[in-house]
């Protein structure tokens, strides 16, 4: 069993509801602390209400379970964060600035860094986006994650701090409902089909994403983190990729299995934003590095999907 003490900052988000359990197989029920700003009912593990604004709070935590590891996923996202800019810039910002201090001045070992494919703007290609692309990022949240993955190296090196990340790209999965990102459809319509509802696509039929399906998007962060330190040469945020579609596509795989099913297509100001991402991704470096690559392409993890769900809301219909 792993003697690390492992730390999740954002622990009730998309990913972090589902990292929790895979680091708590990994490492120990007891070895796994879950943080964030509202507590959740029923949760198994070990729980603490932390505001990751609070420097002194995070400190606190480092210090009273020793921890070793920490995986600061906290942040406000794409779309969320267009509402209130400036507000987003602060809180994201200073939420990642207080964990890269407090494990600087600390035992931390280790710290995890989510990046995302939303740093990527049109000076980037659209297919095949390298790693070294330049970074002219379309929102706010983007900005905010460029500047941490070169806070990240700064911190890497200046003060050796073991700091890893990832460029997401879409994630989706059947556990919990996303938090107001640009690839959200990509969750939202896999409920909306097993609920026999007319789905409303806030991004035209057409727009090209690279996505990722939760278990290799959970699997990647773990490999990544498990990875020997000298085989770790990016020290901004790798690239992954997994699968690229667009909402016609995933439409179509829903079809064969839900032959009535019925999408509108309504693009938003979400749609602005799509257009300047990444169309598809080249891993090269994350497989070379670290061996990353994916398990699930979009069939399968349609299947996936469906059946979760499925299992998910004839048990809310049962109670």
């Amino acid at each position: 069993m792993s003697k690390d003490i492992i730390l999740i900052i954002g622990a009730n988000g998309q990913l972090g509801s589902v990292l929790i359990k895979e680091l708590q197989t990994i490492h120990g029920i007891h070895k796994v602390i879950a943080s964030d700003v509202y507590s959740v009912p029923n949760f198994e593990g070990i729980f603490e209400l932390l505001d990751a604004t609070d420097k002194a709070a995070i400190h606190e935590i480092v210090k009273q379970y020793s921890v070793t590891q920490i995986y600061h996923l906290a942040a406000i996202l794409s779309a969320k964060g267009e509402e209130q800019p400036l507000w987003t810039w602060d809180l994201n910002m200073k939420m990642m600035l207080n964990v890269f201090e407090v494990a600087r001045l600390t035992a931390i070992n280790k710290v995890f860094f989510p990046s995302s494919i939303a740093v990527f703007g049109d000076q980037a290609p659209l297919e095949n986006t390298p790693q070294s692309a330049f970074l002219n990022p379309a929102t706010v949240y983007g900005i905010s994650k460029a500047a941490g993955e070169n806070w990240a190296q700064y911190y890497f090196t200046n003060y050796g701090l073991d700091i890893r990340s990832i460029r997401y790209p879409g994630v989706i999965g059947y556990q919990s409902m996303p938090g107001g990102g640009t690839t959200d459809y990509a969750v939202d319509i896999y409920h909306s089909a097993v609920k026999k509802e007319t789905y409303g696509c806030f991004l035209s039929a057409d727009t090209k994403l690279p996505m990722v399906f939760m278990a290799d998007a959970i699997r990647a962060t773990v490999e990544l983190m498990e990875a020997p330190k000298e085989n770790i040469k990016t020290r901004t945020a790798y690239n992954i990729g997994a699968m690229s579609f667009n909402p016609g596509e995933i439409f179509a795989e829903i079809k064969k299995v839900y032959p009535t099913f019925e999408v509108e297509y309504q693009p938003d100001f979400r749609q602005d934003i799509a257009n300047k991402w990444p169309k598809s991704i080249d891993d090269s470096e994350a497989r070379n590095d670290w061996n990353w690559e994916p398990k699930y392409n979009l069939k399968l993890m349609t299947a996936l999907m469906l059946e979760k769900l499925e299992d998910k809301y004839n048990t809310i219909k049962s109670k």
